[in-house]
């Protein structure tokens, strides 16, 4: 072997992690064209194509320009040992990034492995033919597009991936069509949806036979998957998370899914940015598409405590109930522990139960209200209810209590974060004494609410937190300003190494860190071994 053919070498292990990565991205965004070109509105998403690494390529490929006009000897020298250190730096970097298990990889699925498996055979013909045509600058600018060959050859394989998906929609439709004596219960909103669905699902559990979606299974193919995988004739009951990111999106669900009984938990800016306007994000996740396909003896359920759920509970002439202040169900005397929430429940004709649920946070009654509203529609006593949610899992309020070094308290809400989920999550932060730290990146898919909303966070974080650590640039100068005169308290740190030491530092036993978002895994690992 030559040189040369160290360097092709190189340069094909640097490109199987590049389309590792991209891969890894549009399965992230769920192949949703929408949320994939949103993601480069973000300063990381910008830095994927503005780094000093990308000038260095285009560089290179400008002076390879010259070099071909020019043709001086030294110069090809030079430029061919810069590439080829160029290529050895990223293939030790792919190869490291495995060992410290770093490497940002998809999901193995079907899917992932066709499109794998293509890109990597098209790049081994472009190592092999590509060469002897374009020269070093045809490797340069192969790499250079290799986003968009990634994204050109997942667009090119939609129409196979429709034709399949499509295929297992008329299947888990046919399936639940066949299921007449079912009872399903549609849950949708820009938050709460999984933590309402574990918590309603638990309950039901007590007293039938039932089955839900799974983690992440609130799209068609996971509704879909759902039908055709965990529902079996036995069943009586199927609790299905529904969410979307285009408007008609939760009309689909409902259509395979067909409930009977509908739980609109309300709607916030979250996805704002797919839906294009706050009118189509309401339509869908804010409950509208959900109620309209009820059948005609369908009951829709709705969270009082927010303001969009409130006014299509005033538009919705089927049958419906309202839970929370003015509902016909709500709750009396919250205290929020923290481990815990203890709280009377009262119904419109006068039933009353003391409930006691191992959940974080206040913000967790307003979807054990719709839980149980869902469970007395299906025939469940306040009491049986009641008795059910003294063993409600801690994770199935989305955040979990872990013990941490030195005596910490750590909070995860590492699971999801929207606005309405942020703000509770700090409120709750009010319970606990000592230092309260909030360690969160910036949200996304706000689009052009971001602004507002991380200045609602900044306000809040004032309010409650002694020291806020923002992980993402984006909009981290918006939560400062938020913050006011706290917003010297507002830290912009995206090392997790700097993080930790910060905490060490500032942090002492007793205290409380809550982790909104996903932050890097190295800070829960360091924090909460």
């Amino acid at each position: 072997m030559n040189i040369l053919d160290f360097l092709l070498i190189f340069w094909f292990v640097a490109q199987i992690r590049a389309i590792s990565f991209w891969l890894y991205l549009w399965q992230l965004k769920e192949y949703h064209v929408g949320r994939f070109v949103d993601h480069f509105r973000t300063v990381q998403g910008k830095k994927l194509f503005w780094s000093k690494l990308f000038l260095v390529k285009v560089l290179f490929v400008g002076g390879l320009y010259l070099e071909y006009f020019w043709s001086y000897a030294i110069a090809a020298k030079i430029l061919f040992l810069g590439i080829l250190a160029l290529y050895i730096f990223g293939a030790v970097r792919a190869i490291g990034d495995i060992f410290v298990r770093s490497v940002r990889t998809p999901i193995p699925t079907k899917k992932i492995a066709t499109l794998y498996l293509f890109l990597v055979l098209l790049t081994l013909a472009f190592t092999v033919q590509g060469f002897s045509v374009f020269g070093l600058a045809g490797l340069l600018i192969y790499d250079l597009l290799i986003p968009l060959v990634v994204s050109a050859v997942v667009l090119a394989f939609q129409p196979f991936a429709v034709l399949g998906r499509n295929r297992i929609l008329a299947q888990a439709r046919a399936k639940r069509a066949h299921m007449r004596n079912l009872k399903v219960v549609g849950i949708t909103g820009s938050y709460g949806k999984t933590s309402t669905k574990e918590i309603l699902a638990h309950i039901l559990a007590s007293k039938f036979k039932m089955a839900k979606t799974k983690e992440h299974q609130n799209s068609e193919i996971g509704v879909s998957r759902a039908i055709l995988d965990n529902l079996k004739p036995e069943h009586e009951v199927f609790v299905c998370e529904m969410g979307a990111y285009n408007k008609g999106g939760i009309k689909l669900l409902a259509g395979i899914a067909q409930p009977q009984i509908a739980v609109v938990i309300g709607a916030n800016e979250q996805h704002l940015a797919t839906f294009g306007s706050m009118e189509n994000l309401l339509s869908a996740e804010g409950g509208k598409e959900l109620v309209d396909v009820l059948p005609a003896d369908g009951v829709a359920i709705f969270n009082g405590a927010n303001m969009h759920a409130r006014k299509l509970y005033e538009q919705t002439t089927k049958k419906k109930i309202l839970v929370g202040l003015g509902g016909v169900l709500f709750a009396e005397e919250i205290k929020a522990e923290q481990e815990k929430i203890t709280f009377h429940v009262r119904t419109q004709n006068g039933n009353r139960a003391l409930f006691e649920v191992p959940l974080l946070g206040a913000h967790n009654t307003e979807n054990i209200l719709l839980a149980v509203a869902a469970a007395l529609e299906l025939g469940m006593t306040l009491e049986e209810i009641a008795q059910a949610c003294k063993t409600i899992p801690q994770r199935a309020g989305a955040m979990t209590l872990k013990k941490g070094k030195g005596g910490l308290h750590i909070i995860d809400s590492s699971y999801s974060a929207n606005p309405s989920g942020v703000l509770a999550d700090l409120e709750y932060l009010r319970v606990w004494p000592g230092k309260k730290v909030v360690i969160m990146p910036s949200l996304i898919e706000l689009g052009n609410a971001s602004k507002d909303v991380h200045l609602k966070i900044g306000k809040k974080i004032a309010e409650v937190c002694d020291l806020a650590i923002i992980t993402t640039q984006d909009h981290a100068a918006d939560i400062q300003r938020g913050a006011g005169d706290r917003g010297k308290d507002v830290l912009y740190i995206p090392d997790w190494k700097t993080i930790i030491d910060k905490i060490q530092s500032f942090c002492q036993a007793g205290d409380v860190v809550l982790l909104g978002g996903r932050v890097p895994l190295q800070i829960m690992q360091n924090l909460a071994p």
